[in-house]
Order: structure tokens, then sequence, then C-alpha cells
């Protein structure tokens, strides 16, 4: 491999920084969704009346990702069928969050916080993001409501050569730049290199209406910014070691306070030297650039790490120690103890200590209410910190248990009534609290509703919702009770709070380990790329209590219910017929539920009609449908009451199996001989009670339907007599509330008013406005009303792909925002352009998914492939600019009869990217759409794309998620099924006329990048392999159990010398104390044929203070037998501390054969203790390798015992990972690098082919395998990846004794895992290059400790050229998030130590992706650039999609 790309297919889920902030709303914006109370109800002592006020944004980072969310709060009483989660509190019966903006950044987030504009509930001000990046880089980002996204509003680098006085001659720092802010909003601080405070000084905000009517740019909202920034250098203010700093609340000035240590110690230094920490306060002034001491605090713990502003009225700062927590303010002070390890500084006095034990390293906190704190500890445990506060001063701290939950990585409250707890470990949950007095709210009634999370609802949404290690024990409804004074009067008041699980992200991190096995639901016969998703990827992640083994697939495989063949098959539609004439309202509410009636398929020059009842049965002869020739479309018309069938002339009406009305389409006053000239129809579109038809010559009919009479009339609009339309569709906003009328600029005379449409017979029909979306063969798109068909909206190009869409009647003023390039650039490259003219827009589809707040989506495909998505977003723009145009437009206003008030002029679209989708090869002509929208398949709504490549779009919280769906080849129809044997299923059709009727796999979750399963374990896992005979997959799983402290201390006998060690300065009590330590075993798991939880079908447990290092399956050669035996080898190490000698031992077991299959039968073969632990098995050629302490040893199985057959001297410390290929052995150490053995049957030798000379910290190494070219891989501590090669001609390898750089990139994540998988060969032909001989090419799938799954795959130099050039050329074009440079980002980081820069041969595929993002224009420019082609450069892009779908 001298070339290679690097990809990532899964992005990182484990959330590292979460923060809540008025980032893309203002209060103001927020409608408090509970009523307020009576003024009567006021006076009662219940503090809270007004619902819950305005909910913040949700901002968190997952590594390099990025996204805001917002809080979607449902009332009680208006959420009708759908399954909530948690009950009811305070008036809220659902809570859920919505995506609204998503970034994948060329950096990782160090540390974040957000800038307040200082406004209080009312104001219309928004506030800003600051990003902290690794070294010191600080981005401040704001909403820009225009463009619906992120923008940069300043950028502050303290890097370069410039700034190297500010390390001081250290180039690797402890921690990256850590963010906080001033809660007014006043100032912001950032640490960078150590002992650099950088203050970001605010700019101020005018609050007041002038300021409002001037903020123009983010609709009327003024946002915070920063205005300079300077940096004062802590160590001239005598600190030497900080560790933490925040802002306080309620000073004139901002007050910034630092805990720092004076000199260090540490645990054994603890008699001499204790309390060593020191809080400092510091006023900031901004203007001077002073910063004055104002208070200080002194002797606080050694161990004390974090410092938690109090919030105003009471102020002041806690600090949390790991056995104390302590209150100081500039006039008081207290303390709390929380352990027996807690101190005083003087050990004379005698601390106030908790009701229990607790340990507090490594918490995290926020404060739920001015007094309350709550705090989530490293075990998952939330306690609540209560400071009882008399008006005057803080008198104590209170602590007191509260849920378990999931271990955090950042807690964060948003607004009074939720808080959000993020994970690395386990998933994210958002929880509802609700605060209450005891005596005036009775909240005995809410005990029970949230006593299981999930009692409600049907089956199927609660798998949707459930995930796995939500804990359901944080929200076992049992109360808990606080006893403070109130500031009133002195009587015990009890604070009782409440909590709910409203939502969770699924989190898949940290993956440790993976094994890659085969399905449950494989087909064995399956080839090519069919034959990948027989594979699923078993993944150790998460920790603790969090452990949990995720199966992760990235393509969907249904369950099949029945499959027949049907050759021939070109469309499939299933229809529904109520029986009743008139509507019965009971019904009504039941559609959801509906079975259907009838299964129509169009065949190449018939129909057949299938009863869709208890059984599939053909009545194509019983009934009045069409049948002698091809069906465009089917649907429904008139709330279900009838049947439209659309044929390639005629357009049929049925009432059930009878037709009611037969309307021809060609044209009557025709002679008979010309009738076979007129046009048929192509393709159609059904909304209730309209019918589009696109016709062969480019016109389009639209069937108007009279719902008093149930008969259709067909119309032809004149808006379309001068230009033949490409592509139409029909839009119905359905739903409560409208959503394209709030665009309209007279949105205030429709919304609000929420009228019934009545039918004729008094029947009320669904609510909502009909639209038809039109593409023009020129490439403009409008939008009309129908059926009057006045023009709402107009855009031009849409086939060209913009970053946004916009009312043409809007000048574009402001067209940099919305361009990726300068103007000049997209101008230029129009007209004059051969491959421009050949792309059309072939197919439209728009539609708005369930939800309140949900927003449509635009669908188009071209006939390249490509296909465009975009998310409509309301921007009310400043008037001032539209009404002059009014004027300039009127030549097009007249011939479409617009008047420009009543157009969509606030609606824009935004272009979504769909980079997992893999595009179809080449487009056939064909008459039938390829986009199918379902409401309820399995519970899931979205839309399902057939063809080559189909997939799965599926909508969740207003986004879409991709799934492809690679069992079946290329689908031809597809359909939704809801009967009595296949519950809300689906029907397809392959390509080669099979048709299958399925149903969507339950137990898969499909909010997450990939569909994933996840199986709790209750412990961490740590490695798993996989067994291909049995299918069995054996764990290494460690649980945490108390034991008593002697038990622990009986344990650690030294072996050698044979005593016990004698611990004499522990207490008799203190030696019943339990402590926590792990226990090891090997789990034997079974995948379970259902899909449901998995079963364990046999428990290897290790000895006492024993760990499984590692686990793998191997095959070895018998020498008795001469045969092949496949056995498990373990390899263990007794884990007892410093004073005992280290121990190992390895482990064969053989699995037995069982007859019943119930249990599976494993018997040790083989035992031995060894002086070392055994940290990595493997076998080679028949011999078992394995390392033990500084030795490789390989040993020959005689069935009975193993016997030493050559050993090698190799690594210095520890090996973490070995990987043989034939008679090569690749050895990664802990701190050494990696050495490349050999192994010689003959004379029987390990030889050191070559080494790594530089050291570096391994964590995973594989062989690369290119054609006939082996490279190493190797994965470090940095999160770099590096390739080396073996050549030992070449005169820098010093006679081959030093493997040679090949490649360096810096991958982000730490990568744990490399697995060596065969390419895919790729079908097209014309790759330009020898790429499609080389079959034997591997590309290696790795996981990492954020969640992420990618993969490195080779490329042939002609591809990389072509890439590399791209990628060059990508980095100036495209406009970075946080203004990040993807080149800086993905440069080797060697923290300090030397190291040579290697080759650049690693193309990123994640800037290669924007590519496609770019308008259709840039694309063609940039490609003629760098010589080369868009079509080529598409092509190589899918190819590399295409040849590493592995799963």
């Amino acid at each position: 491999m001298s070339f290679a790309a690097y990809k990532m297919m899964h992005c990182p889920t484990g959330i590292e920084n979460c923060a809540s902030g008025f980032i893309a709303h203002s209060p103001a914006d927020f409608k408090p969704p509970v009523p307020l109370l009576s003024s009567e109800e006021l006076d009662s002592e219940y503090p809270a009346p007004s619902g819950i006020g305005p909910v913040p944004n949700l901002i968190v980072t997952a590594a390099n990702v990025l996204e805001i969310y917002v809080l979607r709060v449902q009332e009680e009483g208006t959420v009708s069928g759908e399954a909530r989660r948690g009950g009811t509190i305070d008036g809220v019966s659902g809570v859920s969050l919505e995506l609204v903006c998503h970034y994948r950044l060329h950096g990782n987030v160090e540390s974040m916080a957000v800038l307040s504009s200082g406004g209080g509930n009312g104001a219309r001000s928004r506030d800003s993001l600051i990003l902290a990046f690794q070294d010191a880089k600080i981005s401040i980002l704001e909403f820009d409501d225009s463009i619906h996204s992120l923008r940069t509003s300043s950028m502050h680098c303290f890097e370069g050569p410039k700034w190297f006085h500010l390390k001081r001659g250290q180039e690797s720092f402890a921690r990256g730049p850590v963010v906080k802010v001033d809660p007014q909003g006043r100032c912001g601080g950032v640490l960078v290199y150590g002992l650099q405070m950088i203050i970001l000084k605010a700019a101020q905000v005018v609050h007041g209406l002038v300021g409002d009517e001037d903020a123009s740019g983010s609709g009327g909202a003024v946002t915070a910014h920063i205005e300079s920034s300077y940096i004062i250098n802590l160590r001239d203010l005598g600190m030497n070691h900080v560790k933490d700093f925040v802002f306080l609340h309620g000073y004139i000035e901002p007050v910034m306070v630092i805990l720092h240590e004076m000199e260090l110690t540490w645990a054994g230094r603890l008699s001499w030297k204790h309390h060593t920490c020191v809080i400092s306060a510091l006023s900031i002034s901004t203007t001077l650039k002073q910063h004055p001491l104002i208070w200080s605090a002194t002797n606080l713990p050694h161990d004390a790490y974090k410092l938690l502003p109090v919030p105003s009225p009471i102020g002041g700062v806690l600090v949390i120690c790991a056995n104390s927590i302590h209150y100081h303010s500039q006039s008081a002070s207290c303390v709390l103890a929380l352990n027996n390890y807690a101190v005083s500084s003087d050990n004379s006095q005698e601390m106030p200590k908790s009701s229990f034990n607790v340990e507090l390293d490594a918490a995290n906190a926020t404060f739920l209410s001015k007094d309350v704190a709550m705090l989530s500890t490293k075990s998952g445990e939330l306690l609540l910190l209560t400071l009882v506060y008399d008006g005057r001063v803080v008198q104590r701290l209170d602590l007191s248990k509260s849920k378990a939950s999931v271990l955090s990585s950042g807690i964060t409250t948003l607004g009074s009534a939720f808080f959000f707890l993020g994970s690395r470990l386990g998933d994210s949950l958002l929880v509802q609290y609700s605060c209450g007095l005891g005596s005036s709210r009775s909240l005995s009634g809410l005990k029970d509703e949230i006593g299981d999370i999930e009692g409600d609802g049907p089956l199927v949404k609660r798998l949707r919702r459930t995930s796995t290690d939500t804990s359901q024990d944080m929200v076992t409804g049992e109360e808990l009770s606080i006893h403070g004074l109130a500031p009133s009067n002195t009587e015990s008041v009890q604070k009782t709070f409440s909590f709910a699980v409203r939502d969770s992200f699924i989190n898949v991190g940290p993956l440790k380990d993976f094994a890659y096995g085969l399905r449950i639901n494989a087909d064995a016969n399956a080839t090519g790329v069919a034959k990948q998703s027989n594979y699923e990827l078993v993944c150790c992640s998460g920790h603790g209590k969090n452990g949990a083994l995720s199966i992760l697939r990235q393509s969907i495989r249904p369950e099949m219910i029945t499959e027949v063949e049907l050759p021939g098959c070109k469309d499939i539609w299933t229809v529904y017929h109520k029986n009743t004439r008139g509507v019965d309202s009971s019904r009504l509410g039941a559609d959801d539920d509906e079975y259907h009636a009838y299964l129509i398929i169009s065949l190449e020059d018939r129909t057949m009609v299938l009863e869709t009842a208890d059984l599939l049965t053909e009545v194509t002869e019983s009934v009045d449908y069409y049948v002698q020739g091809k069906t465009i479309s089917a649907g429904n018309l008139f709330g279900r009451r009838r049947v439209v069938q659309v044929s390639e002339r005629a357009v049929r009406v049925l009432d059930g199996s009878f037709m009611t009305q037969d309307l021809s389409l060609v044209t009557p006053n025709a002679e008979p001989a010309s009738s076979s000239d007129s046009p048929l129809v192509l393709s159609a579109s059904i909304a209730d009670p309209y019918a589009l038809l696109r016709m062969t010559d480019g016109s389009v009919r639209l069937i108007v339907g009279d719902t008093s009479a149930c008969t259709i009339s067909v119309v032809s609009p004149t808006a379309f007599d001068k230009k033949p339309v490409a592509a139409c569709t029909l839009y119905h906003d359905k739903g409560p509330e409208p959503w394209l009328r709030k665009t309209s600029t007279d949105a205030w005379l429709s919304t609000g008013v929420g009228e019934p449409i009545d039918g004729a017979d008094g029947v009320s029909l669904t609510q909502g406005d009909i639209y038809c979306v039109v593409c023009y063969a020129t490439g403009g798109l409008e939008i009309f009303d129908v059926p009057s068909f006045t023009c709402l909206f107009s855009a031009n190009k849409f086939m060209s792909g913009k970053s946004h869409l916009m009312d043409t009647f809007i000048p574009e003023h402001s067209d940099g925002a919305y361009r990726g390039m300068p103007k000049s650039l997209s101008e230029e490259a129009g007209p004059g352009r051969k491959e421009d003219v050949n792309v059309v827009v072939v197919e439209l589809a728009m539609h708005r998914w369930s939800g309140l707040h949900s927003r449509p989506f635009l669908f188009g495909i071209l006939n390249d492939g490509t296909i465009l998505c975009y998310h409509a977003y309301l921007f009310e723009g400043s008037d001032g600019g539209n009404k002059n145009e009014d004027g300039v437009s009127s030549d097009n206003s007249a011939d479409k009869g617009t008047c420009s008030g009543s157009r969509l002029r606030n609606l824009r679209f935004l272009r979504v990217s769909l980079e997992t989708y893999t595009r179809d090869e080449i487009i056939n002509r064909r008459s039938s759409n390829r986009i199918t929208i379902f409401k309820n398949v399995g519970g899931h709504e979205g839309l399902f794309l057939s063809g080559s490549r189909p997939s799965w779009f599926m909508a969740f919280r207003e986004r879409l998620r991709i799934h492809p769906q690679l069992c079946d080849g290329s689908i031809v129809a597809f359909t939704v099924l809801h009967n009595v044997n296949c519950n809300h299923g689906l029907i397809y059709v392959t390509s080669q006329g099979i048709l299958k009727i399925c149903q969507l796999p339950s137990s898969a979750s499909y909010d997450n990048y990939w569909p994933v399963q996840k199986i709790p374990l209750k412990g961490t896992p740590h490695q798993v392999t996989y067994f291909a005979e049995k299918n069995l997959y054996p764990i290494i799983v460690s649980v945490p159990v108390h034991r008593p402290l002697n038990q622990v201390l009986s344990y650690l006998v030294d072996h050698e010398v044979g005593h016990q060690t004698d611990n004499p300065n522990l207490g008799t009590d203190e030696l019943h104390q339990t402590c926590t330590v792990d226990e090891f075993e090997v789990r034997i798991l079974e995948p379970e044929k259902s899909g449901g939880p998995w079963l364990t079908k046999a428990t290897i447990p290790m000895q006492n203070s024993e760990n499984a290092l590692t686990v793998r399956v191997v095959i070895l050669f018998n020498t008795t037998t001469k045969e092949n035996e496949t056995l498990l080898a373990i390899g263990t190490a007794y884990v007892q501390g410093e004073d005992v000698a280290a121990r190992g031992r390895i482990l064969l077991f053989s699995f037995g054969k069982n007859v019943d299959n119930s249990q599976v039968s494993i018997s040790e073969v083989y035992s031995k203790e060894f002086k070392t632990a055994i940290s990595a098995v493997a076998s080679l050629q028949g011999h078992l390798l394995f390392s033990t302490g500084l030795k490789l040893v390989l040993h020959g199985w005689t069935g009975t015992e193993l016997n030493t057959i050559a050993f090698f001297d190799v690594p210095p410390l520890y090996v973490v990972s070995l990987n043989v290929v034939k008679n090569f052995i690749l050895v990664g150490d802990i701190h050494e690098s990696i050495y490349f053995l050999s192994w010689k049957e003959q004379g029987a030798q390990l030889s050191l082919l070559a080494k790594d000379f530089s050291s570096l910290d391994c964590f995973a190494t594989e062989f690369l395998i290119d054609g006939s070219t082996l490279s190493l891989i190797v994965s470090d501590e940095q999160k770099n990846i590096q390739v080396f090669y073996y050549a030992p001609k070449m005169s820098e390898s010093w006679k081959g004794q030093k493997l040679l750089s090949r490649a360096e990139f810096h991958a982000g994540a730490h990568i744990t895992k490399f697995l060596r998988l065969q390419m895919l060969p790729t079908s097209s032909g014309q790759s330009g290059g020898p790429a499609t001989d080389k079959t034997n090419r591997f590309a290696l799938l790795f996981g990492t400790l954020d969640g992420s799954v990618g993969c490195v795959a080779p490329l042939d130099e002609l591809t990389f050229r072509r890439l590399q050039s791209l990628q060059r050329k990508l980095v100036d074009v495209v406009p970075h998030v946080a203004g990040l440079n993807p080149r800086s980002f993905r440069q080797f980081k060697s923290d300090g130590k030397g190291h040579r820069p290697g080759p650049d041969s690693i193309v990123d595929y994640e800037q290669l992706c924007h590519y496609e993002m770019l308008s259709l224009e840039e694309q063609f420019e940039i490609a003629q650039m760098i010589g080369t082609t868009r079509v080529q450069i598409l092509s190589n892009l899918n190819e590399l999609v295409l040849g590493t779908s592995f799963l």
C-alpha cells in the first residue's frame, strides 16, 4: 500500500461536553406550554406557578461532532396516541430533543462554554457559543437565522511563532484549553498552556427598541459577541499549578476565582505536606486590563479539583474535593466531610460529616435551583447538596442520596425544569425534575406514574424509545426528601424532588474491541455486496454498570415473512377501502391502524389485484380495476372512501372493487386515428382530493375530486403551457398547524384560526393545504397553490444543488452567505459547459413527517444519480428590503397572476448532506418513481429509495438517518403493508422478480448512524472474539463487587515467599470495611434467533485477583493425532499490588459437541502458570504464540501439553497487540513502538526483521495488504495512525533494521482495534487505472474510544493523485465551521517528542465528501482546475464507498 484513504463510517457518539444556552432562539420566542395559574392561586405558597419557563437549546459535542438541539415540550392532554416516557410532571407529559444543526469539525472540541447575552427571560437577545481547540484556538459561533446555521463571529488563535513565549519552552501539557464565562456575559476566560489566562472581552449589547430594530441579521435578535482579547500570565501572580477556575455570580465587575496548588504533594507525602490548595478571587476590569486580588482562602485539601459557582442571591463558590466539600464566599465559609479520609487543616477541630460515606473524585455538578446542587459521582449515583441559607450566610451543607444513573462526563441544567446527563460510557439522558415544598403539593399521584419509564404505549414504540442502559433505576418513583430551613420561618419544610427520564441518546462508545461475525438471518447464497449484509460488528462498549455489547450493522436486513416469484413487476401499491359510505368519526382516530384492502401490482402490460385480508388472494378477474395494461399509480381519495387508479390513458375511481367512474384522458374531439398520438401519463402524484399527472409531452394535468359526490374531473393548468415540466409532485401540508402558511407574508391572517374545511356533506376533511411542486427542464423550481395554480415560490437552477434556496423575488444582496465561493467563480462556470446540459431532475418529492414543530423536506433526484435533499425553514427578513422590488418584477407577476403579498416570501430551504447514501451507478430512464414515503413501518416514518442501491431514510428528531439495504441487490418497487399477519410491514420486489413480504427487525434502534442493538452486560466488557463454527462469542467481562477488606488482603499472598503480607497500620474496624474489586470472567454468548437478549451459554470464572487480559480462538496442530484443533486460549495476570511478584496463566479450552444444543459444553484442556502476565495470544501455522513478560514464546501442542519450540526477547516492556500473517509477526509494545518478526520452520527460528526505532505508545497494530505489498499500521496514544513498510534494499533502512514510514495521519481519536477485511470489487471498470485487476486488496476497519467506526483503504496511485489535488482545492473553497483548517488537524501530533515528518500519502474522505455538497457549477469548475471531470471524481468517491461497505 503506497497510498490510502481515511474514511469515517460511523461518527462518534460518546458525549464529552454539554452546555445550554439560547443559541437558535431567544427567551422571548418561547411561548409557555403550560397555562399560567389564575391570580388567586398565585397567593398559595407554591413558588413557581408559571409552568417551566423559557427552555434553552442543548449543545453537545462528541470528539469532532457538534450538535445543537431544541427541547420540544408537549403539555398534558395534547399528546394523543403517542407513547411518552416518564408520566406527567408539572403539566408536561412528554419532552423530546429535536436537532437544529449538526456539524463535523476539523478538530476535537476540548472545552465549550456559552457566552450569555445578559438579557432576562423576556429578552430578544441570544447567546453565543465559545469553542476551544488544541493547543490554543478559540472560535466564537453564533446562529444566523437567514442561513439557519452557525456562523463564526470571531476567532482567536495563540499558536505559532508569535506566541511561542507563552509555552515557556514546554511542549506537552497535561490538558487542553479550558473555557469559562461570566454568568452575566461580560467576559470569558480561557486557560491555555497551563498558566496563561486569555480574557475575552464581550461587546456591550444595547438592550432597547433601537438595538432591536437594527438587528436584522438574526431575525431581530441581538447576539452576544467578543470584542477583543488579552492575556494574563498567572505565573506573575504567584500561581504555579492551576486546577480550575470559575466566574462568580452577583458582583458588579466580573470576578474570577482560581483554584491552584502552591506546592505539589501526593498520597505518599500527606503526613508531611497536606492542604496545599488555595483559591484566589480576582476582580477583572476588562477596560483597564487590571485584575486585583479581592479575597482568597488557603489550606484547602490537596485533592480539591473542581469549583462550582453558587447562583445569586447566595453567591460564593463550592470547592469539590475527593473527600470533602467546602463553601467559600467573601464573608463566610463552611465545610462538609464526606468520609473518614477527610481531615481538617490543623487536625484539631471536628468537621461536620455527611450521613453516609461517598468519594467524590471525578464528579460532575450543576445547580438545579438557587440552593440545591446535583452531583453525579464516578459510580453513576446522583447526590443532592443543599446549601442551608438563612438570608445572610450559608450555615451548613447537607448531602443526600438521590437516584442511580448513568456514568456521566458532563451535566448541564436546561431552564428551570430539565437537566441533561452527557456520557462517554453509556447513553446520555434528558431528565425532567420537579421541586416542590412538601406541604403545598401532593406528589403521591406522581409516584405511580413515573414508576416505570416505559410503562405506557404500544410495544413497538416502547422498543424504539427504550435504550438499554437508560438505567431504569433512575426513576423508580420513590421520592427524595431534603430537610432544610426555610428562609421565612424556622420550622422544617420538606423539599421534594421528582425525576423522569424524558429522552436519551444512544452511545456505542467506548469501543474497546470488536468481532466480525455472521448475523442470525444471514443468507448463505448471497454474493458480492449483498453478501456483506450477512455480517455484523459485535463491539465491547461502555463501562461498569453501563457496559454492554453493541451489535452494529451498517445495512438493514428485514425479517422475511414470505416470498413469491413475480417476474416482470414494475411497481406495487397498497390501498385502503372504508366500507361505510359516511365516515364514522370514531374510525377517524384509528386511521393509523386501519388494514390495507388491496395490493395492486403493475406488470409490463397488465395489472394484477390481490386482496390483502388474512391471505393474499388474487382477485384480478372479479374486480373492476383496469387490468388490461400497466398502472402508473394508485391511491386513496375522499378520506379513504374511494380508490383511484391511474393508467396511461385513463383514471378510474373505485368503491372497493366496484368502479364508480372511468375518466378518459384522451382528448375526445380528436379523430380515432390520432388518438394514439395524444400524450400518455408518465407519472402521477396523489394528494387527497387531487391527483397530478405528468404527461409524455411535458404537460401537466390535475385531477380534481368532488368530495360530496366522490367524482373526479380533469383540468389542464395554464401555468405550464410554455415550459416543459421535468418532474412534479403534490405536497399535502397536513397537521394541526399547516407549516407553509407560516412562511407567507400575510401569515398572521391565516395562522391561529384553524377553521375546518367543510365538505358539502358536512364532513370535515383532513385539515391542511395542498401545493404543487414543479421542476422544469430548464432547472427552475416553482411551488404553486392547488387548485388555483398561483405561483407562491420560485427558485432558479434547482438541479445545481446550491446550499440555500430562496424565493427569487427576494434580492440576493447577501450573496456571499449563500455560496461557498466568491460570486465570480459560480457565474463564470455557467453557460459554456458541456456536462451541464445533460443534468436534469427526474423525480421530486416533498413531505413533512409527524410532529408539531416538524418542517418539510424536499427531495430531488437527478439523472446522474445525485440526490438533492433540502430542509425547509422560516426566515422573516427585514421588510424594508422587500418593498421596492415589486415594481422590478412586475413583468413576471403579470403572466403568472402573482400578487406578491401572498407569496411564501419567508420560505427558505437549506441543503442537507446525504453523505452516507451511496449513489446509483447510472439511472436508466424508468417511469416508476424511486421514492416511496411511509408513515409507519414498524413504528418508524421516512422514505424508501428503490434502485440499485436501495436505502431507508428514516426521520428522527428532524434529521434523516440513512440506512442502506443491500441484502437483495437492486429493488424495483416498494410499498407498505398493514394487515393481520404483517403488522406495519412492507412489501418489495427485487430486480430478479421476487416479491417479499417482510417486517423491520424490532430489536434494533435506528436513531443512530448505523442500526444498533445493545445488550446490557452489567459489567465492563474488555475483549471479544468470534468462534465461527458454532456462532459463539467469548467475551471477557469484569463486574465490580464489594468485598470486606480483610478478605481482599488475604488474597495478596506472595507465592515465592509463601507468607501473607502484613498490614500493621490497619485497625480491626477498618479491616471489616468493604472495598470494590473487579471480578473477571469469560462469558460465552450466543446470538438469539428472535433478536432478543443474547444467551450466556457458559461462564469461565477467573481466580481471586486474576484479570483475564486476552481471549482468542486459536487453531493448533495436534502433533499426536496430526489434526487441527480449534481451542479457546485465555491469557491472564494476577493483579496483587506492588508488593507481590506478578504471575499469569495460559488457559486452553475446547468446545464440546452437545446433541440437544441447549448448553455449550466447555472443558479446560490445559492450564499453566507463568512468572509474568500473558497479555497477547495468537496462533502461528498451527503453533501457539504468546507474550509472557519480556519474551515472545512459540509452543507446539501435543493434545495435552504445550512444548516450547522457540522464543524471542522482543518486547522491552509489555505487548499490547500481536498480529500474524503467514509466517510474519507484528508486535506492538506499550511504549516502544512496533517490531516485525518472521518465523522459519527449518531450524525453528523466530528472528527480528526490523523495528521502528522511535518511541511510540501503541494502541493497536495490524497488517495492511494491497496486492503483493505488505504494510504495517499502528495507532498510538496521540490519536495518530502510521503506516510502515519493510524495505531492506533501501539505504535509509540501515540494512533492513529500520522500518520506513509510508504514511502518517492524525485520526483525532484513540483507535483500539484494527480488523483486516477484503475490499469488494467495484463494478465500474472506467476508473482509469489498474484498480480493477487488484483482487487481493484489503481495507482495515477500526473502532475508537469515542464510539466512531471508520476504515483505512488502499488506493491506486492515479486515483490518489486525483483525490489529493481535489482535497487541496477544497481546503480553500469550502468554508469550514469555526474556521478550523483541515490540513493542520490531520497533521501528525508528536506531543513535543522529536519526530521526522513522514510522507503525506493518505487522503481524508471527511473532507472529500464536501465536494458533492457544492453546487454543480462549482463542481465543474474545480474538476476543470485539477484537470479531470466531475463524473470521474464522483466515480472515484463512489468506488471507495462501495469497496468498503462491509456490513
